[in-house]
Protein backbone atom coordinates (compact mmCIF):
# COMPACT_ATOMS: atom_id res chain seq x y z
CA UNK A 1 0.00 0.00 0.00
CA UNK A 2 1.30 3.26 -0.81
CA UNK A 3 0.47 5.12 1.88
CA UNK A 4 -0.55 3.28 5.00
CA UNK A 5 -2.42 4.48 8.29
CA UNK A 6 -2.83 2.86 12.00
CA UNK A 7 -5.94 1.48 11.04
CA UNK A 8 -4.05 -0.77 8.69
CA UNK A 9 -1.64 -1.75 10.77
CA UNK A 10 -4.51 -2.41 13.77
CA UNK A 11 -5.68 -4.75 10.65
CA UNK A 12 -2.68 -6.63 10.04
CA UNK A 13 -2.36 -7.36 13.91
CA UNK A 14 -5.71 -8.52 13.93
CA UNK A 15 -4.71 -10.80 11.29
CA UNK A 16 -1.26 -12.05 12.94
CA UNK A 17 -3.02 -12.72 16.03
CA UNK A 18 -5.76 -14.90 14.66
CA UNK A 19 -2.95 -16.79 12.83
CA UNK A 20 -1.02 -17.11 16.18
CA UNK A 21 -4.23 -18.08 18.10
CA UNK A 22 -5.35 -21.09 16.07
CA UNK A 23 -2.28 -23.08 14.51
CA UNK A 24 -4.23 -26.28 14.34
CA UNK A 25 -6.84 -24.70 12.04
CA UNK A 26 -7.66 -26.62 9.13
CA UNK A 27 -9.94 -28.62 6.56
CA UNK A 28 -11.14 -32.04 7.49
CA UNK A 29 -11.23 -34.37 4.21
CA UNK A 30 -13.51 -36.98 4.57
CA UNK A 31 -12.70 -39.89 2.86
CA UNK A 32 -16.77 -40.95 2.30
CA UNK A 33 -17.65 -38.22 0.15
CA UNK A 34 -19.60 -38.31 -2.52
CA UNK A 35 -19.02 -36.41 -6.27
CA UNK A 36 -21.60 -33.78 -6.22
CA UNK A 37 -20.38 -30.40 -6.45
CA UNK A 38 -22.55 -27.73 -5.11
CA UNK A 39 -21.36 -23.87 -4.08
CA UNK A 40 -22.26 -20.78 -1.93
CA UNK A 41 -22.41 -17.27 -3.80
CA UNK A 42 -22.47 -14.25 -2.01
CA UNK A 43 -21.54 -10.50 -2.04
CA UNK A 44 -20.78 -7.54 0.15
CA UNK A 45 -22.80 -4.43 -1.72
CA UNK A 46 -19.98 -1.61 -1.46
CA UNK A 47 -18.20 -3.21 0.66
CA UNK A 48 -14.98 -1.00 0.23
CA UNK A 49 -16.01 1.85 1.60
CA UNK A 50 -12.95 3.66 -0.33
CA UNK A 51 -14.05 2.78 -4.10
CA UNK A 52 -17.67 1.57 -3.23
CA UNK A 53 -16.88 -1.62 -4.91
CA UNK A 54 -18.88 -4.83 -3.64
CA UNK A 55 -17.05 -7.93 -2.47
CA UNK A 56 -17.81 -10.98 -4.02
CA UNK A 57 -17.46 -14.40 -2.04
CA UNK A 58 -18.11 -17.87 -3.03
CA UNK A 59 -17.31 -21.52 -1.90
CA UNK A 60 -17.58 -24.47 -3.51
CA UNK A 61 -17.63 -28.10 -2.22
CA UNK A 62 -16.85 -31.66 -3.76
CA UNK A 63 -19.74 -33.41 -1.68
CA UNK A 64 -18.90 -32.22 1.82
CA UNK A 65 -15.35 -31.43 1.08
CA UNK A 66 -14.38 -27.65 0.62
CA UNK A 67 -12.34 -27.62 -2.45
CA UNK A 68 -12.49 -23.92 -3.58
CA UNK A 69 -13.31 -20.49 -2.11
CA UNK A 70 -12.60 -17.21 -3.12
CA UNK A 71 -12.98 -13.55 -2.07
CA UNK A 72 -12.29 -10.45 -4.04
CA UNK A 73 -13.63 -6.84 -4.96
CA UNK A 74 -15.40 -6.73 -8.52
CA UNK A 75 -14.44 -5.07 -11.02
CA UNK A 76 -16.56 -2.38 -11.71
CA UNK A 77 -19.22 -0.96 -9.05
CA UNK A 78 -22.22 -2.13 -8.81
CA UNK A 79 -25.47 0.27 -9.08
CA UNK A 80 -27.62 -2.62 -6.58
CA UNK A 81 -27.40 -5.21 -4.50
CA UNK A 82 -28.98 -7.07 -6.94
CA UNK A 83 -26.55 -6.44 -9.95
CA UNK A 84 -24.07 -7.39 -7.46
CA UNK A 85 -25.34 -10.39 -6.40
CA UNK A 86 -25.64 -11.43 -10.03
CA UNK A 87 -22.22 -10.72 -10.63
CA UNK A 88 -21.24 -12.77 -7.83
CA UNK A 89 -23.37 -16.16 -9.20
CA UNK A 90 -21.69 -15.18 -12.82
CA UNK A 91 -18.18 -15.49 -11.16
CA UNK A 92 -19.15 -18.43 -9.08
CA UNK A 93 -20.59 -20.25 -12.64
CA UNK A 94 -17.38 -19.95 -14.58
CA UNK A 95 -15.80 -21.40 -11.19
CA UNK A 96 -18.21 -24.14 -11.86
CA UNK A 97 -17.34 -24.70 -15.17
CA UNK A 98 -13.81 -24.95 -14.88
CA UNK A 99 -14.19 -27.82 -11.77
CA UNK A 100 -16.32 -30.14 -13.82
CA UNK A 101 -13.87 -29.56 -17.18
CA UNK A 102 -10.97 -31.06 -13.88
CA UNK A 103 -13.09 -33.38 -13.01
CA UNK A 104 -13.46 -34.78 -16.46
CA UNK A 105 -9.70 -34.86 -16.82
CA UNK A 106 -9.19 -36.72 -13.83
CA UNK A 107 -12.03 -39.31 -15.93
CA UNK A 108 -14.11 -38.22 -12.76
CA UNK A 109 -17.69 -37.53 -14.77
CA UNK A 110 -20.13 -35.21 -12.96
CA UNK A 111 -23.76 -35.77 -14.24
CA UNK A 112 -25.88 -34.06 -11.99
CA UNK A 113 -26.41 -30.45 -12.03
CA UNK A 114 -24.27 -28.61 -9.54
CA UNK A 115 -26.20 -27.18 -7.02
CA UNK A 116 -25.41 -23.18 -6.51
CA UNK A 117 -26.94 -21.68 -3.33
CA UNK A 118 -27.59 -18.01 -3.18
CA UNK A 119 -29.69 -15.69 -0.70
CA UNK A 120 -30.71 -13.30 -2.96
CA UNK A 121 -34.16 -14.11 -4.41
CA UNK A 122 -33.86 -11.20 -7.27
CA UNK A 123 -30.48 -12.52 -8.58
CA UNK A 124 -32.07 -16.10 -8.77
CA UNK A 125 -35.57 -14.90 -10.41
CA UNK A 126 -33.49 -12.97 -12.67
CA UNK A 127 -31.23 -16.19 -13.89
CA UNK A 128 -34.57 -18.08 -14.47
CA UNK A 129 -36.62 -15.43 -16.47
CA UNK A 130 -35.88 -15.01 -20.37
CA UNK A 131 -37.07 -11.45 -19.75
CA UNK A 132 -34.63 -8.76 -19.75
CA UNK A 133 -35.68 -6.27 -16.55
CA UNK A 134 -34.18 -2.86 -16.50
CA UNK A 135 -32.62 -4.12 -13.45
CA UNK A 136 -30.33 -6.05 -15.93
CA UNK A 137 -29.14 -3.69 -18.34
CA UNK A 138 -25.36 -3.60 -16.85
CA UNK A 139 -24.93 -7.21 -16.49
CA UNK A 140 -26.34 -8.44 -19.66
CA UNK A 141 -23.16 -10.79 -20.43
CA UNK A 142 -23.95 -12.24 -16.54
CA UNK A 143 -27.27 -12.99 -17.82
CA UNK A 144 -26.78 -15.06 -20.81
CA UNK A 145 -23.76 -16.61 -19.28
CA UNK A 146 -25.97 -17.63 -16.23
CA UNK A 147 -29.06 -18.22 -18.04
CA UNK A 148 -26.77 -20.51 -20.67
CA UNK A 149 -25.67 -22.82 -17.79
CA UNK A 150 -28.84 -23.40 -16.35
CA UNK A 151 -30.68 -24.01 -19.64
CA UNK A 152 -27.26 -26.96 -20.34
CA UNK A 153 -27.99 -28.12 -16.85
CA UNK A 154 -24.29 -27.83 -15.98
CA UNK A 155 -26.38 -25.08 -12.48
CA UNK A 156 -29.57 -25.42 -10.40
CA UNK A 157 -29.67 -22.19 -8.62
CA UNK A 158 -31.40 -22.46 -4.75
CA UNK A 159 -32.89 -20.08 -2.59
CA UNK A 160 -31.51 -20.55 0.64
CA UNK A 161 -31.81 -18.01 4.08
CA UNK A 162 -29.18 -16.15 5.05
CA UNK A 163 -28.70 -18.00 7.96
CA UNK A 164 -27.43 -20.23 6.09
CA UNK A 165 -25.14 -18.83 3.22
CA UNK A 166 -21.68 -20.46 4.44
CA UNK A 167 -20.14 -17.79 1.68
CA UNK A 168 -20.79 -15.34 4.24
CA UNK A 169 -17.43 -15.69 6.04
CA UNK A 170 -16.02 -14.34 2.79
CA UNK A 171 -17.72 -11.67 2.14
CA UNK A 172 -18.60 -9.33 5.12
CA UNK A 173 -17.17 -9.30 9.38
CA UNK A 174 -18.98 -11.50 11.55
CA UNK A 175 -19.72 -11.73 15.25
CA UNK A 176 -17.70 -14.33 17.35
CA UNK A 177 -20.47 -16.59 17.02
CA UNK A 178 -21.28 -16.13 13.82
CA UNK A 179 -17.84 -16.64 12.66
CA UNK A 180 -17.07 -20.01 14.44
CA UNK A 181 -20.12 -21.21 13.24
CA UNK A 182 -19.93 -20.98 9.70
CA UNK A 183 -16.16 -22.32 10.09
CA UNK A 184 -17.68 -25.57 11.64
CA UNK A 185 -20.17 -25.74 8.70
CA UNK A 186 -17.31 -25.28 6.16
CA UNK A 187 -15.73 -28.00 7.74
CA UNK A 188 -12.70 -26.50 9.60
CA UNK A 189 -11.78 -28.06 13.19
CA UNK A 190 -9.00 -27.14 15.42
CA UNK A 191 -6.94 -30.05 16.25
CA UNK A 192 -5.86 -28.13 19.28
CA UNK A 193 -9.25 -27.74 20.76
CA UNK A 194 -9.01 -30.66 23.49
CA UNK A 195 -5.87 -28.82 24.59
CA UNK A 196 -7.84 -25.06 24.17
CA UNK A 197 -9.73 -22.98 27.20
CA UNK A 198 -13.38 -21.99 26.20
CA UNK A 199 -13.49 -24.18 22.97
CA UNK A 200 -16.14 -26.30 24.67
CA UNK A 201 -17.68 -23.19 25.22
CA UNK A 202 -17.79 -22.07 21.55
CA UNK A 203 -19.37 -25.56 20.56
CA UNK A 204 -21.91 -25.44 22.84
CA UNK A 205 -23.01 -22.04 21.96
CA UNK A 206 -23.05 -23.41 18.17
CA UNK A 207 -25.03 -26.36 18.97
CA UNK A 208 -27.50 -24.15 20.50
CA UNK A 209 -27.79 -22.48 17.43
CA UNK A 210 -28.92 -25.13 15.52
CA UNK A 211 -31.43 -26.47 18.43
CA UNK A 212 -32.96 -23.13 17.92
CA UNK A 213 -33.12 -22.95 13.67
CA UNK A 214 -35.01 -26.66 14.52
CA UNK A 215 -36.92 -25.39 16.86
CA UNK A 216 -38.05 -22.29 14.44
CA UNK A 217 -39.10 -24.94 11.71
CA UNK A 218 -35.74 -23.98 9.59
CA UNK A 219 -34.07 -27.39 7.85
CA UNK A 220 -30.13 -26.82 8.79
CA UNK A 221 -27.67 -26.87 5.38
CA UNK A 222 -25.14 -29.22 6.86
CA UNK A 223 -22.07 -29.65 5.79
CA UNK A 224 -20.57 -32.39 7.95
Amino acid sequence: MSNPRAMHLQAVERVLQYLKATPGQGLFLKVDSNLHLKAYSDSDWGGCLDIRRSVTGFSVFLGDLLISWKSKKQPTVSRSSTEAEYRALATTTCELQWLVYLLADFQVPHFQAALLYTDSKPASKIASNPVHHERTKYIQLDCHLVREKLQEGLIKIIHIPSRFQLADILTKPLGYLNFHYLLSKIGMINIHSHFEGGCWNIQNAIDAMELKFVDDGVKICSHG
